[in-house]
Parts: structure tokens; C-alpha cells; sequence
């Protein structure tokens, strides 16, 4: 279930109508937690002196999510928790747990950043992958489950010392709503921010318009944003995220092996279904709701999105080798 790096969404301007703005906008990309960032705003004075002061902000802020929930960063909080060296935990990365054992009941286990073993086993983690018999997977999962970490006060325990977390299915959705949260502190009240693809937007575009985003078509080989786009989401204080395998997969022996796994099976996916996009108040729960799209397939998704309140999705899926989209009721407001 992890994600490193963006996935099948486009930033688009068109002309719509929605919303007002007035003065200036500004721009900042950047590489951050193994992928990219774009964020486009308007500050509250437009000036030279507040784009370097918001770009520095963006730059600490994404460099204190690094040093809390990275797992790459052999320095970061999340490196040590796994690696059972004492560290004092931040809010960041409680948080990020909170959320997470919130959608690991919601979904039943199926969204677990505790198969980060597996994670690694399969190569989608932090760690080469092997080989992968049954039997791995069967030793592995001995010390999954997020029943085996215990919150108390600022601290985790773990039920044994094998069991790791990797938060790569949410963080990037997190940092998304993270930014968002100290910009509208900062009384900013049009922008959008995108990290490895998780979007968070709020207001209007430089054109007075709504945010726009394009869904790329989930084919395998599409891997440059926007060179082929399968439908356009219109959104505004909405989070927005998009799950697929057609972009993070290795092939073995001629087959397909994807980076969403499976926690109860330990096997990856092998269905249809090949991209969920999500629009829900924001993008942390997006994005974990998205993967968990991904991990169940189609028609258990289709029952998933009709049951949880508040949350609209578009489907794309394979159908005798032809795209096919399904896209709940209330997606068609976001959509053209």
C-alpha cells in the first residue's frame, strides 16, 4: 500500500465559473518525501518579501514531516521507532498514527501501515525486496496488525520488537493538509497544495475560477502527468487523491507485481480495478481511503464509496481491455 511519488493527477486552469480572487499568485515546486510538491498561492499582501517568507515556511514544514515520518531518513523518528532506539515521539507522527489506526478499524485491517514488513518483503518499503515464497509472507505477518502498537501518553509500544510502521499510504496526504492548515492560519484564502499527487485546494484559481485537476488515464507506459488525461475534478476546500498501480509496479517472469498489497493475503492485488480517485474533506483520509479502494477492487469499492458519507470517487477500470470509469453520484458535481 505504499506510494512514493505521484499519481495519475494534472493540474489544469480552465475556464469555469465558481469563485473570485484578486492579486497576485505565486508558485513552488519542489522534491520532497521521494516524489514532488506543487503548490500554487495567493498571499495575504503580494509582495516579494511574503513569497520568500511563505517559501521558507513550506521548506521547514516539509523538512519536520522528513525528520518525523520518513523512513529513508536514517536520522527521522520513524527510522528510529523501527529500528527500537529510543526517540521521543512528535506530533506529527502521532497524528499520522491516530489516523491510521482510524482507518485500519474502518476498513477492517485492510489499510495497515503495520505491514510495513511486507512492504519491504515484496520491495515497495524501505528496504530491497527478495524472492517472495509463502512461507515469508507467512513468518512476516506474525508481527502485523496495528493491535500490536499501544498509544500511551507521547509514546508506542509494540507488542514485539519486529513490528514496523511505514506511513507512505497517508503521510503525503497529511503534509498536504498540513500546509493547507498553516497557510489558511496565515489568513491566506486561494491555493493549492500537491505533494507526490495528494492535493489539498482552498478557493479559486489565479483565474477566479475553481481548482482544476486532471485524472490521468491509468495505462501502463503514461507515466508523464497530463499527456493523457481521462477526466477533469473541479474542487475547492476539498482534498483530492488518486490511488493506481500503473505507475509504481515491477514486472516478474512476465508478470505484473504491484506496489498495493494485500495485509490479510500478503500477495499484491490482481483485479481490474486500475485507479481510485477520492474527494473528501481533506486529504489524509483521501489518501488512505483511496488506497484501500485500490486493495479491495472494484465492487467491494463501489460498496465501500456508497457507504461512507461525505466521500465522492471515479473508478477506472479494465473491461475486456477497454477503460471503463464508474463514478459515484455526487462525483458528477466535481467532474466534466
Amino acid at each position: 500500500m505504499t506510494k512514493n511519488f505521484a499519481i495519475g493527477l494534472t493540474l489544469l486552469i480552465l475556464t469555469l465559473t465558481g469563485c473570485r480572487k484578486s492579486g497576485e499568485y505565486y508558485t513552488l515546486d519542489g522534491v520532497t518525501q521521494g516524489s514532488t510538491y506543487h503548490i500554487v498561492f495567493q498571499p495575504k499582501v503580494s509582495s516579494d518579501s511574503s513569497f520568500t517568507a511563505v517559501r521558507d515556511s513550506v521548506a521547514l514544514y516539509l523538512e519536520r514531516i522528513d525528520h518525523s515520518l520518513s523512513g529513508y531518513n536514517p536520522n527521522s523518528i520513524l527510522t528510529a521507532f523501527n529500528e527500537n532506539r529510543p526517540v521521543k515521539l512528535d506530533q506529527i507522527f502521532i497524528d499520522n498514527f491516530k489516523a491510521s489506526q482510524q482507518m485500519n478499524q474502518k476498513t477492517g485491517g485492510i489499510f495497515d501501515p503495520s505491514a510495513a514488513p511486507l512492504f519491504d518483503l515484496w520491495g515497495f518499503g524501505f528496504k530491497n525486496g527478495v524472492d517472495v515464497t509463502p512461507a515469508q509472507i507467512d513468518s512476516v505477518k506474525e508481527f502485523i496488525g496495528m493491535h500490536r502498537f499501544h498509544l500511551d501518553s507521547s509514546a508506542i509500544v509494540k507488542d514485539d520488537p519486529r513490528c514496523k510502521l511505514n506511513f507512505n499510504a497517508i503521510a503525503q496526504g497529511y503534509t498536504a493538509d498540513y500546509i493547507a492548515a498553516r497557510f489558511s492560519e496565515m489568513g491566506m484564502e486561494n491555493f493549492l497544495v500537491e505533494v507526490g499527487g495528494e492535493i489539498y485546494a482552498k478557493g479559486c484559481n489565479p483565474k477566479g475560477k475553481l481548482w482544476n485537476v486532471g485524472i490521468d488515464k491509468p495505462i501502463d507506459g503514461n507515466n508523464v502527468p497530463g499527456a493523457s488525461i481521462q477526466a477533469i475534478v473541479r474542487i475547492s476546500s476539498k482534498g483530492l487523491v488518486t490511488s493506481g498501480d500503473y505507475r509504481k509496479f515491477y514486472m516478474k517472469e512476465g508478470k505484473k507485481i504491484s506496489h498495493s498489497i494485500n495485509p490479510k493475503t500478503g500477495f499484491p492485488i490482481e483485479h481490474n480495478l486500475l485507479s481510485a480517485t477520492v474527494v473528501a474533506e481533506n486529504a489524509t483520509f483521501a489518501d488512505a481511503f483511496a488506497t484501500y479502494l485500490m486493495v479491495i477492487g472494484l465492487d467491494e469499492a463501489i460498496k465501500a464509496v456508497e457507504a461512507e458519507e461525505g466521500v465522492e470517487a471515479l473508478l477506472i477500470y479494465n473491461s475486456n481491455d477497454t477503460l471503463k470509469v464508474w463514478s459515484s453520484k455526487g462525483m458528477n458535481t466535481f467532474t466534466e
